[in-house]
């Protein structure tokens, strides 16, 4: 071999190990990353099923709540009529 070819590849062998270790470098941050979005969509999902639930207590409530306040008016407007005759 003669010198240009073994200063060609000790050039290319240098960047391959360089490029090497970037590429791991950027593989560990990936899966920290990673880490943290599955986590965060963990909290996100149950932060979602926390309002779902809540959701559904309201609705639930809801339908009572409805039906109370119409008898209540029903039972307001008559003890308006009552005191109107009497």
């Amino acid at each position: 071999m003669n010198t240009a070819s073994e200063v060609l590849v000790i050039i290319v062998s240098s960047v391959l190990a360089i490029f090497l270790v970037v590429l791991i470098v950027a593989v560990i941050f990936v899966i920290k990353i990673l880490k943290q979005v599955h986590r965060l969509t963990d909290r996100a999902e149950n932060v979602a099923g926390s309002f779902e639930a809540a959701a559904s207590t309201f609705e639930r409530a809801a339908s009572p709540l409805a039906i109370l306040k119409i008898v209540g008016g029903i039972v307001e407007q008559a003890s308006k009529i009552r005191k109107r005759k009497g």
